[in-house]
């Protein structure tokens, strides 16, 4: 048979990751910081692009929903022509049985009481203007600035202070320095005696406990403050791994104490800061704002919204899109230009449109799978995984990961993150509905916060408890739940309550 060249034509489809197609999946698992972030740069790129602010409009743009979720399980979807009004008829009526305490007038009147005070007499400066109340807040003092301040009064020679100053730099939050002497020495020219020299200087100053390199050192620095650093407390301090294994027996014999002075020392330990340099702390905690919100409906069920705080509000500038368009040159670049954003303007609005949706589809699912715990508390939390969820809507299971993934949900009974709501399953006895491994780690934690000092709980006492219960669980699964959550064995709660309860005793 020859052979002979041919052509021929032939269809075939494929999944092609185009940059659009990557840049909505990114989106999805976005924080709305990021979120924020990422399109305020694409504003500043698109000239196409506009940010709508909450002044401008009552809700976001087209494409943020508003679903109410019932007993029944069926979401009704409320469209854009009418979200402006059906939201303001729910906040009008919808706040009493919500906050039945609620001091919003008052706090409505608040900028009105500012402005009052701010135009009282004595209240205007010699220039005419008001007074602003933030500009004589204190500034809050930092751990290296406060150490700053008694360094001139402990060293006076300019190299010693120039050696607390670089040790100074090196310290932690907590108020450690973790480097090697021996680097420091070589980095500044100088021999290790000297900085051991500073350093032990600096280890008097305020607070107590601050150029610790340990743990043992800090809480040595403390006690030698509190002239407390006889030789069983050095004992004690250099045995703290036998402390934290509660091996008071142990401690005992290598302090030469009594059960009685043992008991005292432990009470002086315990009043000790291990982290000095934390309430110096000056960064500043960033708060969690959720990114749906679920409250009770007053016919049972439950009400699921996106935080319009939390949602984008960007525009396509359509009016000046063609008013540039119209009277931009010929030149096929400027229009390509003006056509490239246009496309990723429109892509980006879209995109953002269906990452609000897909939160609020995976939002109300796990609503109506967990609707037993939000109605009555973790006890009930069901197992459940990626794949009920996306069957359940319809979608793949990593693209309900990544909607899960640092995303918050503000609930009656707290604030979670959605990955909270997800855990594996636990077998119950004698075939009965399944219990999830988060509801059993509480009743585990719950068991062992009610022990006594005579009756604490083994982890065979605990599967027989749990047994009883009506979950069934292996030993070792106990165990490993229990270190998880940093509850020492058996034998050192024992311990431990034992010398607590002859503390409160005496």
């Amino acid at each position: 048979m020859a052979l002979s060249a041919s052509l021929f034509l032939r269809q075939t489809q494929s999944l092609v990751m185009t940059p659009q197609l990557m840049q909505s999946i990114q989106l999805l698992q976005m924080t709305h910081l990021e979120l924020n972030q990422f399109i305020a740069t694409e504003v500043e790129k698109n000239p196409l692009l506009e940010l709508n602010g909450p002044e401008d409009s009552d809700f976001p743009h087209e494409g943020h929903s508003h679903e109410r979720q019932g007993d029944d399980g069926e979401a009704e979807n409320y469209g854009a022509s009418s979200q402006t009004e059906r939201l303001s008829e729910a906040l009008d009526g919808g706040f009493e049985n919500v906050y039945q305490d609620d001091a919003g007038p008052r706090k409505a009147d608040a900028p009105e009481l500012l402005s009052q005070w701010k135009s009282m007499p004595g209240s205007l400066g010699e220039s005419g203007e008001a007074y602003d109340l933030d500009d004589f807040v204190a500034g809050q003092v930092t751990l290296k600035e406060h150490l700053g301040q008694q360094v001139p009064f402990t060293l006076h020679d300019p190299v010693d202070i120039f050696i607390a100053r670089y040790l100074t730099d090196l310290l932690d939050d907590s108020g450690y320095i973790h480097h090697d002497l021996d680097e420091v020495a070589f980095a500044l020219g100088k021999g290790r005696d000297a900085i051991e020299a500073v350093l032990a200087k600096l280890q008097l100053l305020d607070p107590p406990g601050v150029f610790a390199r340990s743990l043992s050192e800090c809480l040595a620095i403390q006690l030698k403050s509190r002239d407390r650093f006889d030789p069983a407390m050095q004992a004690l301090i250099a045995n703290l791994e036998l402390l934290a294994r509660r091996d008071f027996q142990t401690l005992k014999k290598l302090c030469g104490v009594d059960e009685e002075d043992l008991i005292d020392m432990l009470a002086e330990i315990r009043a000790l800061d291990p982290k000095p340099g934390s309430g110096f702390e000056a960064s500043v905690s960033e708060s969690i704002n959720p990114d749906v919100i679920v409250q009770a409906a007053p016919d049972g069920g439950w009400t699921v919204e996106l935080n319009p705080e939390t949602l984008p509000r960007v525009l396509v500038n359509q009016n000046y899109y063609l008013s540039v368009a119209n009277a931009a040159s010929k030149q096929d670049s400027d229009h390509a230009f003006l056509s490239e954003c246009l496309q990723n303007a429109s892509w980006l609005t879209r995109s953002l449109d269906q990452r609000a949706k897909t939160i609020m589809k995976v939002a109300s699912e796990i609503v109506r799978q967990q609707d037993a715990f939000l109605a009555n508390g973790i006890d009930y939390l069901r197992p459940l995984n990626l794949k009920t969820v996306a069957d359940a809507i319809k979608m793949h299971e990593s693209t309900v990961s990544r909607v899960t993934s640092n995303k918050y949900m503000l609930t009656p009974r707290g604030l979670f993150e959605l990955k909270y709501f997800f855990t594996v399953s636990i077998a119950a006895v004698e075939g009965g509905n399944a219990h999830s491994a988060e509801s059993v780690r509480h009743r585990i934690r719950s068991m062992i916060s009610e022990e006594v000092a005579e009756g604490v709980l083994s982890d065979d006492d605990i599967v027989e408890s749990l047994k009883a219960g009506g979950i069934e669980i292996a030993r070792r699964t106990v165990a490993k739940y229990r270190e998880a959550m940093n509850i020492p064995s058996s034998v050192q709660r024992r311990r431990e309550k034992r010398a607590m309860a002859k503390v409160y005793v005496g």
